[in-house]
């Protein structure tokens, strides 16, 4: 155990409430510690649970108008190719996919006519065949608009004619969509090349669109507890509770002794170790503690002098010593190891005899306080 005059001193005036307030910390930080890891934070915060995807497609169909490869009123759907004379007319159908009936679904068609040369378009008109917002049904938003072949083919040629020799005439098909599902609101476009011949037409490219949206929504998030914070608050409850352990274990503590301890090692440069005689100094003045003792020492630029074996701390300045002793006056600190209340002193009065010896030392007469000589006599106590 760690020796500390401070502790002891403090274990001294307030061991009790120490220990009160001690074991109160560490009851109440296990108490903590158990409430933070069962009651952790929880939080609001927007995340992604999912996604909406919104399809575009553009389907086509024509019926055959005439027996030849296929029988008058064959309806073709979607084919790579149709043939002019035997489907002059063909039904554009753009399908939306959306993620509820209640989304709002808008679709327009539009032939586009670019005059281009060397790859760069010098001119260009188009023609709207179709602006409608599409009725949503089972998910799905539909819209139909049916183009004359034969009359595109005209259109085509009249505009080659226009544009002569300088360049080509091109057709397109575009179709843009606009949506709002709720969640988002969003875009979409669909173009195709529209290949006219004289036998035959077909579009040519990408007839889809797609995009997706993500689906977000609040939720509650339960956050893990700090780590940190538990780790300190059972640190906390450690140290309380071994401190009020330790703080059981070293009472009781004498108060008077822990605070001489504490002055001693505060003013260690000031004191030195050795003995002193009792009839040194004509006059004797007892200081209340060891700091007043040490102030003396300070003011008269001498040091103190700690005689461990009469408990005694002293200063000398001329005729006069400056103490201060746990036991009493200077004559009280005089001769600790005698007993008056034995029939020889504490100290060996054998001395000189060997301890295997049959011969005994003399037996000396009790001594009592009557028969010890004055403090001041030095002749007499050397008797003695």
């Amino acid at each position: 155990m760690i020796d500390n005059p401070r502790v002891d001193l403090t274990i001294a005036r307030y061991g009790r409430s120490l220990v009160i307030a001690l074991v109160v910390i560490g009851v109440l930080a296990t108490a903590a510690t158990g409430w933070v890891v069962a009651n952790p934070d929880t939080s609001t915060t927007t995340q992604q649970i999912g996604s909406d995807t919104v399809l575009t497609d553009l389907h086509t169909s024509a019926v055959v108008v005439q027996d030849g490869l296929w029988e008058e009123g064959t309806e073709l759907e979607d084919s790579s190719v149709y043939i002019l004379n035997a489907t002059p007319e063909l039904t554009v159908e753009p399908r939306t996919s959306v993620p509820t009936d209640e989304a709002l679904v808008s679709h327009r068609l539009t032939l586009r006519y670019e005059a281009t040369r060397d790859g760069e378009v010098f001119w260009e008109d188009a023609d709207v065949i179709l602006d409608s917002n599409a009725t949503v049904e089972d998910g799905v938003a539909t819209s139909r608009a049916t183009i004359d072949m034969a009359a595109l083919l005209e259109r085509k040629h009249e505009l080659q004619r226009e544009v002569g020799g300088v360049g080509s005439i091109d057709v397109t098909l575009d179709l843009a969509v606009e949506y709002d599902i709720g969640t988002a609101a969003d875009e979409q476009s669909v173009s195709a090349d529209v290949q006219l011949t004289e036998r035959a037409y077909s579009l040519e490219g990408a007839l889809s669109d797609s995009k997706s949206h993500p689906r977000r929504a609040e939720v509650e998030v339960t956050e893990s507890a700090s780590p940190l914070l538990v780790g300190g608050l059972a640190l906390l409850a450690t140290i309380a509770f071994g401190a009020a352990t330790l703080t059981v274990l070293r009472s009781p503590v004498d108060a008077e002794a822990a605070r001489q301890k504490v002055h001693k090692r505060r003013y260690a440069e000031w004191i030195s170790h050795g003995s002193i005689p009792m009839w040194i100094g004509d006059h004797h003045v007892s200081l209340d503690s060891l700091e007043d003792v040490v102030d003396v020492a300070i003011d008269t630029h001498e040091r103190v002098v700690h005689d461990r074996q009469r408990g005694l701390f002293a200063v000398v300045s001329d005729d006069v010593v400056y103490y201060y002793s746990n036991r009493g006056f200077w004559e009280e600190t005089a001769w600790p190891e005698i007993d008056l209340d034995t029939q020889q002193p504490r100290s060996d009065l054998g001395a000189g005899f060997d301890s295997d010896s049959e011969s005994t030392p003399p037996q000396q007469p009790p001594i009592s306080s009557d028969d010890l000589p004055d403090p001041d006599d030095e002749d007499a106590w050397n008797q003695l």
